[in-house]
């Protein structure tokens, strides 16, 4: 039988009993998510743009050790995130703007991740700058049983045949530590042309995340999913709370319906990326109403935030605080214009 052995916090409550004081235990899993801005491996893919992206417009010689520091940064963040409260590295995490399965098969075998052993859900998307989307997981923790990639069909001027090429929405279902769990990576079209104007495509996007989403439901009204990615839309826009119809307070969240734990701090003026003196909480991880929970003999929501220390900020110049990109006019030794952003799942430990 193999043995498994995983980290936990001890979270103690006291209660009033006579004299007796009880302490509770238990596991508690971070699931993260992190844009990784621009992962593109130092090899010229003819079958798709990637000549757009920074490194390939490095000369050669430059590519590889630019390649090597891009690896390490973003494992060092991923390896960080939620770490302070489990000692651990994530259970799951979601990632986009990244090249090919090689690029990601670099970054898990990097030092910060590789005693962790994580796997890889990928699949190349149709998207025109080739970039995709992916689920890393720790194997001893997360079980994959099925995974598919669902396209996102939207074209220019209503014409079916002028296809806007973009990514898919991922979608992972799988046993973590047990129980099974669906997760959904995004990536929904840009802003690019402006807001209003691009707002239909993230629509689009958003009505087929509610549809694989109700699709689960009507299998099992009481499903633990998790929805996450950059929606390259706020917490307030339409897509998320017309379309997905997620909700800010937790309490007003019935049966088949979503959980948005991020609105409650774009509200507050906290963001993962910023713009024009202005801060965008693009990145979100939206949960189930079964997640909510409060019997804890399965994992349930514990709490959610933005992993936004101070080394992954600015340091200097007009940009300060802002998210310290890798690309600016060339590699700048930074890390992503986005923050990752994650949640706690916890559990009680029977003793």
């Amino acid at each position: 039988m193999k043995i498994i052995y995983i980290f936990f916090i001890v979270f103690t409550f006291y209660s009033t009993l006579g004299f007796s004081q009880q302490t509770k235990k238990y596991k508690i899993n971070t699931i993260a998510f992190y844009n990784l801005e621009n992962l593109y491996d130092t090899e010229d893919d003819a079958t798709i743009y990637d000549e757009s992206s920074p490194i390939m417009e490095m000369t050669e010689s430059l590519r590889k050790e630019v390649y090597k520091k891009k690896l390490f940064n973003m494992a060092k963040v991923i390896s960080e995130i939620g770490k302070e409260m489990t000692a651990t590295t994530p259970a799951l995490v979601g990632v986009s703007e990244i090249e090919n399965r090689k690029v990601l098969e670099d970054l898990v075998n990097q030092e910060p991740l590789l005693q962790k052993d994580y796997g890889i859900v990928h699949f190349d998307s149709p998207d025109r700058r080739g970039i995709d989307v992916a689920l890393l997981y720790q194997k001893k923790l997360f079980i994959p049983t099925h995974y598919k990639a669902h396209p996102l069909m939207i074209y220019q001027d209503n014409d079916k045949t002028k296809r806007i090429y973009t990514r898919d929405q991922l979608v992972v279902s799988g046993m973590l530590d047990g129980e099974k769990i669906h997760v959904i990576v995004n990536h929904w079209p840009s802003r690019s042309g402006g807001e209003a104007r691009s707002r239909p495509k993230r629509i689009k996007a958003a009505k087929l995340n509610k549809r694989i989403i109700d699709s689960i439901f009507s299998e099992d009204p009481y499903a633990k999913i998790i929805t996450m990615g950059d929606l390259n839309d706020d917490p307030t826009s339409p897509s998320v709370k017309d379309v997905l119809k997620a909700k800010e307070n937790r309490e007003d969240v019935k049966l088949k319906e979503l959980y948005n734990p991020m609105e409650e701090m774009y509200n507050k003026g906290i963001g993962t990326l910023a713009w024009r003196d202005s801060w965008n909480l693009f990145d979100q991880v939206i949960i189930s109403k079964e997640l909510l929970e409060r019997d804890y003999s399965s994992y349930r929501f514990y709490k959610a935030g933005i992993y936004n220390k101070s080394y992954l900020a600015n340091p200097r110049g007009r940009y300060k605080g802002y998210p310290y990109r890798s690309f600016t006019g060339g590699f700048t030794g930074g890390y992503s214009d986005h923050f990752p952003v994650y949640i706690f799942l916890v559990k009680e430990i029977s003793e």
